[in-house]
């Protein structure tokens, strides 16, 4: 008899490199991480990375990470998180495809610090097979469809995440301290999305580029925000509420993550 536990799939805020020494945020994501069941493989697109085709990470065991970011302290740079060999799930995403709609396997490429960054505080023993999918496409119907072909993967044991920031705009702060007041664009856009979540109000969110107040200062450009779609399309019913498990600001960033059933 089959016993694995139907997965849940998360949105989730991840962050720079330094939310892994702020206690508040990491203590978040790790309480999120225990409350939900251990998955037995994490599937995960980053806002880090676009590729057309669809393309998946290396999937031996120990890939080296990609260090995708400038600035920092030179530790960060030193960070590993070795992931057994997640080979098996290469395969049955590329086999969930359509034909029309063909799957690159790289040799090479880690996880981009969207998926290693969040992932090393959720599951610091690294001993869970672990995948990176690119986001092929801007189009948030397009990512559902995405989604939706995933989600039986779920009942497999597989968590899938979507893993970007609900509001970006870098460009426009003025303060980059951890508890810095949050910008009115990012205030008003993470007040927007939240309803439209509660509301579980799908077509709402995918015409954020015209609906949504704070625009474009919260995305001037959109792949932070664009994970949510293969999210709520991994969802059992995309229209369903989701569970808003962490809200708040991080730099004046909504890290607004959920939870969908």
């Amino acid at each position: 008899m089959d016993t694995t536990t139907r997965m849940p799939a998360l949105y989730i805020g991840h962050g720079a490199p330094p939310l892994l020494d702020d206690p508040v945020w990491s203590g978040q994501l790790r309480a999120l991480a225990g409350d939900i069941p251990r998955p037995q493989a994490i599937l995960i697109v980053s806002a880090h990375w676009e590729s057309a085709p669809l393309s998946l990470s290396a999937s031996g065991p120990g890939i080296p990470l990609v260090y995708d970011f400038g600035g920092f302290p030179e530790r960060y740079y030193r960070m590993t998180y070795e992931t057994p060999e997640a080979t098996v799930l290469a395969h049955r995403i590329a086999a969930m495809m359509p034909a029309t709609e063909p799957v690159h396997q790289h040799a090479s490429r880690g996880l981009d610090h969207g998926a290693w960054v969040p992932l090393k505080i959720m599951y610091p023993e690294a001993d869970i097979p672990v995948l990176q999918m690119s986001l092929p496409t801007q189009d948030p119907y397009k990512l559902l469809a995405l989604g939706s072909r995933l989600q039986e993967l779920r009942d497999e044991g597989v968590l899938i995440i979507g893993s970007g920031f609900l509001t970006h705009g870098l460009p426009f702060l003025t303060e980059f301290r951890i508890e810095a007041k949050a910008p009115g664009w990012s205030v008003d856009f993470d007040r927007w999305a939240a309803e439209a979540l509660a509301r579980g109000d799908v077509a709402e969110l995918a015409a954020y580029r015209t609906k949504a107040p704070g625009m474009p200062y919260a995305h001037p450009t959109v792949e932070h925000y664009i994970p949510l779609f293969v999210t709520l399309g991994a969802a059992t019913e995309a229209e369903t509420p989701a569970d808003q498990v962490i809200d708040g600001y991080w730099m004046g960033l909504s890290k607004r993550s959920l939870l969908v059933a």
